[in-house]
């Protein structure tokens, strides 16, 4: 059956995703597929932004969303006369018995819409009018321009799947798209010599998790004063910023919940003896 594979490293952010899906279906009867998607107020596919840190340690993290198309569907049990999956794995609601507002409720991932004009819930169809008339892949992965969003059989990304994650694995809907190197928390902040004012260049950051005191990584502040530490798992640590000459800077660090970005981290040099 076929999956969608989301490899976030490889997401600018452009968008073309969302464009090409609007593109494709707002206007269109694509019956029995799919009513018109309305023009507003509905994305099927969409790319969430998320802004991380604090300025001048800030990255943006993109997570296109779309119909999981669960082979357990939530929308599917609440609705069997109006929700089908197809044998290639996509989960289609038919336009003609979609007139229960429960098919929007049903659905945990917030992936189907209530079109008012027509009185009907839609969601995205995996574009199967047009896999159907022989396309190799739906308008959002054909408009994917950096390769991010990829469609296929599931064989064909076994390896990749193994190491992949879905979205809130803990429903037990059995999702078919997957996400490769969803960003993990990061640890950044400027090292700040106090006395002579100026940033401090080849400071040794050692990032040590609290529970166990197990050293999980090491970096060197660059010419800006700046260390980052990228895949840094949620939850407490210890952040010790050494450089010969200056007294030890301990630093406690939480990234249970969001990123640890701290504009100037101030380090002081050791007293000189009279």
């Amino acid at each position: 059956m076929k999956v969608f594979v989301f490899d976030l490293d490889k997401c600018n952010g452009c968008h073309n995703c969302q464009i090409a899906c609007k593109d494709e279906h707002a206007g269109n009867d694509w019956s029995p597929y799919a009513l018109p998607q309305p023009d507003t107020g509905q994305f099927w596919c969409k790319v969430d932004e998320e802004v991380c840190g604090k300025v001048p340690h800030v990255r943006v993290n993109y997570l296109p969303r779309l119909c999981n198309h669960c082979d357990e569907a939530p929308c599917r049990a609440a609705s069997p006369e109006a929700v089908r999956k197809r044998d290639d794995g996509l989960v289609l609601i038919d336009p003609a018995e979609a007139g229960a507002r429960e098919l929007v409720d049903a659905c945990p991932y917030g992936a189907i819409f209530w079109n008012e004009e027509l009185g009907i819930a839609q969601k995205c169809t995996g574009c199967a009018h047009l896999l159907d008339d022989g396309w190799a892949e739906p308008r959002c992965v054909d408009a994917c321009c950096t390769g991010a969003l990829r469609f296929g059989e599931e064989e064909e990304f076994a390896c990749e799947l193994a190491k992949a994650e879905t979205l809130s694995p803990e429903l037990g809907t059995a999702p078919r798209v997957y996400y490769l190197n969803k960003p993990k928390r990061f640890v950044a902040a400027t090292v700040v010599d106090v006395e002579a004012d100026e940033v401090v260049e080849g400071a040794r950051a050692t990032l040590v998790r609290a529970t166990d005191g197990e050293t999980t990584a090491v970096c060197v502040a660059d010419e800006f004063g700046d260390v980052w530490i990228d895949g840094v798992e949620p939850g407490a640590y210890r952040l010790w910023i050494q450089k010969e000459g200056y007294l030890d800077l301990p630093c406690d660090v939480d990234v249970v919940e969001k990123d640890y970005a701290v504009p100037e981290l101030r380090f002081y040099r050791e007293p000189t003896l009279p």
